[in-house]
Protein backbone atom coordinates (compact mmCIF):
# COMPACT_ATOMS: atom_id res chain seq x y z
CA UNK A 1 0.00 0.00 0.00
CA UNK A 2 1.83 3.14 -1.62
CA UNK A 3 1.71 6.13 0.29
CA UNK A 4 2.26 10.11 -0.30
CA UNK A 5 3.02 12.69 2.26
CA UNK A 6 0.33 15.61 1.77
CA UNK A 7 0.81 18.38 4.52
CA UNK A 8 1.06 18.76 8.17
CA UNK A 9 -2.16 21.35 9.66
CA UNK A 10 -1.51 23.27 12.07
CA UNK A 11 -4.37 25.69 13.85
CA UNK A 12 -3.66 29.00 14.14
CA UNK A 13 -5.17 32.14 16.30
CA UNK A 14 -3.82 34.58 14.15
CA UNK A 15 -3.51 34.35 10.31
CA UNK A 16 -1.41 36.78 9.63
CA UNK A 17 1.24 36.26 12.87
CA UNK A 18 1.70 32.90 11.56
CA UNK A 19 2.88 33.56 7.87
CA UNK A 20 4.94 36.11 9.18
CA UNK A 21 6.64 33.72 11.06
CA UNK A 22 6.69 31.07 8.23
CA UNK A 23 8.14 33.96 5.69
CA UNK A 24 11.00 33.97 8.35
CA UNK A 25 11.80 30.56 7.74
CA UNK A 26 11.67 31.29 4.21
CA UNK A 27 8.30 29.72 2.83
CA UNK A 28 6.51 31.24 0.79
CA UNK A 29 2.39 31.10 0.22
CA UNK A 30 1.25 28.01 -2.23
CA UNK A 31 -2.70 28.11 -2.15
CA UNK A 32 -5.13 29.74 -0.06
CA UNK A 33 -8.67 27.99 0.50
CA UNK A 34 -11.46 30.66 2.03
CA UNK A 35 -14.68 28.93 2.88
CA UNK A 36 -17.58 31.41 3.45
CA UNK A 37 -19.96 28.56 4.77
CA UNK A 38 -17.55 27.02 7.04
CA UNK A 39 -16.13 30.13 7.98
CA UNK A 40 -12.32 29.17 7.57
CA UNK A 41 -9.09 29.91 5.58
CA UNK A 42 -6.75 27.31 4.69
CA UNK A 43 -3.20 28.58 3.87
CA UNK A 44 -0.43 26.30 2.75
CA UNK A 45 2.76 27.32 3.33
CA UNK A 46 6.40 25.63 2.03
CA UNK A 47 9.32 25.90 1.03
CA UNK A 48 9.71 27.66 -2.14
CA UNK A 49 11.65 23.81 -3.92
CA UNK A 50 10.11 21.79 -1.88
CA UNK A 51 5.67 22.74 -3.16
CA UNK A 52 4.94 19.00 -1.83
CA UNK A 53 5.79 19.58 1.65
CA UNK A 54 3.69 21.97 2.67
CA UNK A 55 1.96 23.06 6.08
CA UNK A 56 -1.51 23.44 5.68
CA UNK A 57 -2.22 26.79 8.77
CA UNK A 58 -5.67 26.56 9.44
CA UNK A 59 -7.90 29.75 10.62
CA UNK A 60 -11.27 29.48 11.91
CA UNK A 61 -12.65 33.51 11.45
CA UNK A 62 -14.79 33.41 14.42
CA UNK A 63 -11.83 32.50 16.84
CA UNK A 64 -10.32 29.11 18.00
CA UNK A 65 -11.33 29.09 21.74
CA UNK A 66 -10.72 25.21 21.74
CA UNK A 67 -6.61 25.40 20.61
CA UNK A 68 -4.78 24.61 23.27
CA UNK A 69 -2.15 27.06 24.87
CA UNK A 70 0.72 24.37 24.83
CA UNK A 71 0.39 22.64 21.91
CA UNK A 72 2.77 20.02 22.88
CA UNK A 73 0.30 16.85 22.17
CA UNK A 74 1.04 17.79 18.18
CA UNK A 75 5.13 17.39 18.56
CA UNK A 76 6.57 19.48 15.57
CA UNK A 77 7.68 20.45 12.45
CA UNK A 78 11.77 19.87 11.46
CA UNK A 79 13.42 21.67 8.40
CA UNK A 80 16.92 21.27 7.04
CA UNK A 81 18.50 24.48 7.20
CA UNK A 82 21.97 26.01 5.63
CA UNK A 83 23.62 27.58 8.00
CA UNK A 84 21.87 26.98 11.73
CA UNK A 85 23.58 29.41 13.46
CA UNK A 86 22.96 32.26 10.48
CA UNK A 87 19.32 31.27 10.69
CA UNK A 88 18.86 31.43 14.31
CA UNK A 89 20.53 34.82 14.36
CA UNK A 90 18.36 36.01 11.42
CA UNK A 91 15.01 34.64 13.36
CA UNK A 92 16.24 36.42 16.64
CA UNK A 93 17.06 39.42 14.77
CA UNK A 94 13.17 39.59 14.13
CA UNK A 95 12.18 38.90 17.09
CA UNK A 96 11.70 35.36 17.27
CA UNK A 97 12.77 33.47 20.74
CA UNK A 98 15.56 30.62 20.71
CA UNK A 99 14.12 27.77 22.76
CA UNK A 100 16.59 25.72 22.32
CA UNK A 101 19.83 27.20 20.63
CA UNK A 102 21.95 25.34 18.80
CA UNK A 103 24.58 24.48 21.42
CA UNK A 104 26.02 21.80 19.11
CA UNK A 105 26.16 23.18 15.78
CA UNK A 106 23.56 20.74 14.66
CA UNK A 107 19.83 21.61 16.53
CA UNK A 108 17.43 24.61 17.98
CA UNK A 109 14.04 24.71 18.44
CA UNK A 110 11.82 27.97 17.62
CA UNK A 111 8.07 28.37 18.44
CA UNK A 112 5.31 29.83 15.91
CA UNK A 113 3.11 32.29 17.25
CA UNK A 114 0.48 29.11 18.02
CA UNK A 115 3.13 27.64 20.20
CA UNK A 116 4.04 24.93 17.38
CA UNK A 117 8.02 23.70 18.15
CA UNK A 118 9.92 24.01 14.97
CA UNK A 119 12.52 21.65 14.75
CA UNK A 120 15.69 23.47 12.80
CA UNK A 121 18.44 21.10 11.92
CA UNK A 122 21.86 21.73 10.56
CA UNK A 123 22.44 20.00 6.85
CA UNK A 124 25.10 17.72 6.32
CA UNK A 125 27.91 18.52 8.65
CA UNK A 126 27.35 19.51 12.18
CA UNK A 127 28.82 23.27 12.23
CA UNK A 128 32.25 24.07 15.56
CA UNK A 129 30.29 24.69 18.25
CA UNK A 130 30.27 28.51 18.27
CA UNK A 131 29.55 31.50 21.07
CA UNK A 132 27.38 32.62 21.56
CA UNK A 133 25.62 29.74 21.04
CA UNK A 134 27.48 27.31 22.96
CA UNK A 135 26.90 28.97 26.25
CA UNK A 136 23.18 30.00 25.28
CA UNK A 137 20.38 28.93 27.88
CA UNK A 138 17.25 27.25 26.84
CA UNK A 139 14.55 29.61 26.91
CA UNK A 140 10.74 28.15 27.94
CA UNK A 141 9.91 24.93 26.50
CA UNK A 142 10.48 23.45 22.85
Amino acid sequence: MPLTYLHTMVRVKDLDASVAFYKLLGMEETRRYDSEKGRFTLLFMAPPDQKECPVELTYNWDGDDDLPSDSRHFGHLAYSVDNIYKTCQYLMEHGITINRPPRDGHMAFVRSPDNISIELLQAGQDLPPAEPWSSMENTGSW
